[in-house]
């Protein structure tokens, strides 16, 4: 989960922060995506925001092949080093989300913990239905206003809410938008949260 006030922060921002400590997020993949990826069977997946690799490589293990895009060299590094530590791999590309296009659709897309100002859900979400194949799923989860001063950016305008994930989906089926209260998982272990979770399919 990426904490951020004011301007959003770029890659030597990111850099830093991954290079300050040895593991800045959880190992784990996010709870909600690994009980809805457990519908699906692999294809082409794209993780957007992907960090350190958590949900990449555990959708790589699944079967999955994944391309993993971030701002931070140094957050990508990480996650190569660790696929190839767990036998898998995956394409890392060091790029901002505004501006990375894919040549192939995918059949998943996620953006987990990716907290844009409010005038960038709609492009942010849109750019990545644009790179999903005919029937393809976005998955999105972020930190709940429920959290606000708890977690996530201390700006309430960039926390989610079902209401604000839905009017940013326009495009997209929306299958599930609802808030959520589940245990989290941290660099300290599980802890209780409360995030928005939404996803979309694209039309057919």
């Amino acid at each position: 989960m990426r904490p951020m006030d004011g301007p959003e922060r770029g890659p030597e921002f990111w850099n830093n922060r991954y290079a300050e400590t040895d593991r800045l997020w959880s190992l784990k993949p996010n709870a909600l995506l690994a009980e809805f990826v457990a519908g699906l069977g692999p294809g082409r997946a794209l993780d957007i925001g992907a960090g350190e690799g958590r949900n990449a490589i555990w959708l790589a293990k699944a079967g999955w092949s994944v391309t993993a895009v971030d701002v931070s060299e140094v957050g990508l590094v990480r996650a190569a080093e660790r696929a190839a530590e767990e036998g898998v791999e995956l394409e890392c590309v060091v790029a901002d989300w505004r501006e990375y296009r894919a040549p192939l659709p995918f059949d998943l897309a996620v953006i987990s913990f990716m907290h844009p100002r409010p005038q960038e859900r709609a492009s942010m979400f849109g750019g990545a239905g644009e790179m999903l194949a005919s029937g393809g799923h976005l998955f999105t989860v972020g930190v709940d206003l429920a959290d606000l001063g708890r977690r996530g950016p201390r700006d309430s305008e960039r926390l989610y809410t079902p209401e604000r994930l839905r009017s940013a989906l326009e495009g997209f089926e929306v299958l599930r938008c609802e808030t959520v209260g589940y245990e989290g998982e941290s660099t300290e272990g599980p802890k209780p949260v409360v995030d928005s979770v939404a996803i979309g399919r694209r039309a057919s």
